[in-house]
């Protein structure tokens, strides 16, 4: 039988966020309510909407500080290459924050790499509601794992042009909390959630976790860069010492082992011509030497791309 999970309610997860204690990531300590700048994280929540990284790409040239837009349902939500997120209300969480990082784009490089340490971290941690965290890790780029099975993903946009006292990241993410039977049978590879459908989970509570893992991870990176988070996305590298393919429409680039990834980003692997370093964008990573292709969104092994 299914539970009926609690809306989603901006109020509640901003009490719950300011209860946070401040955490530090790195030798500074960053709030859990505020960005680098110290303007308050804002979250606001809506019904439905088409995308809320579209919303807030919309939006930035108006915000004045972090924003965190939540929506119970998106009839467009996406990955790379305009591919479909599929969601179900009440099972998953998609919400897309809004962060303006000071200096030029460039700067930006490997971003996605450090959110995905800090959602992991934060989803492998006990919960606000008491239970246990869920053993997450990652995939290169950007997409998140549970036993080999995708439980969520990234996709990173920038909003207008750089300019010279910073550029907004607008960071999406889609998460599956509950498994959805008639979701999950849309989807052609193996999907993961963090609770059954009979189970009930405070997402409320969920989300003010990784907002504040977010925040302190961002503040972070925008000091010192990708440097602080390399040797903790390693530690939680889902193919570290596999085969693995990068494919690139349909057409095998590299096969190799998987090693960590450098101070860019780059994934290392070990071939028979020794090192190869290969740059995120319109590749994809492949377990095994299998060269089909998917579709994308929670039914797709390809992560979308933080910057292209």
């Amino acid at each position: 039988m299914r539970v009926m999970t609690e809306s989603l309610d901006a109020a509640r997860i901003s009490g719950l966020l300011a209860s946070l204690a401040p955490v530090a990531d790195g030798p500074a300590t960053a709030a859990a309510t505020a960005d680098a700048k110290g303007a308050p994280l804002t979250i606001a929540v809506v019904a439905e909407t088409g995308s809320t990284n579209a919303d807030l790409r919309e939006r930035a040239a108006t915000l004045t500080g972090s924003l965190l837009l939540a929506a119970e349902r998106q009839t467009a939500g996406r990955g790379r290459a305009g591919r479909s997120w599929l969601a179900e209300p009440g099972d998953s969480l998609c919400f897309s924050l809004a962060w303006r990082f000071a200096g030029p784009l460039h700067r930006l490089t490997g971003l996605s790499l450090a959110v995905g340490v800090a959602l992991a971290e934060c989803l492998r941690a006990p919960r606000l509601d008491g239970k246990p965290g869920t053993p997450v890790m990652l995939k290169w780029p950007n997409d998140l794992l549970v036993d080999g099975a995708k439980l969520g993903g990234i996709l990173i946009e920038t909003a207008g042009a750089s300019v010279p006292d910073g550029v907004w990241a607008v960071i999406g993410v889609g998460l599956n909390v509950r498994t959805n039977a008639q979701r999950d049978a849309s989807i052609d590879q193996a999907v993961a959630a963090l609770a059954p459908a009979d189970s009930s989970i405070d997402r409320n509570a969920l989300l003010a976790q990784l907002a504040a893992s977010l925040a302190r991870a961002l503040a972070r990176f925008e000091r010192e860069g990708l440097a602080p988070f390399v040797a903790r996305w390693d530690a939680l590298h889902a193919h570290a010492g596999q085969t693995v393919s990068i494919v690139e429409q349909g057409r095998t680039l590299h096969q190799g082992l998987a090693l960590g990834i450098d101070g860019s980003g780059c994934l290392q692997l070990e071939t028979r011509a020794g090192i190869v370093k290969v740059a995120a964008g319109d590749v994809s990573l492949r377990a095994g030497t299998s060269t089909a292709t998917t579709s994308m969104g929670s039914s797709s092994d390809e992560a979308p791309h933080a910057l292209r």
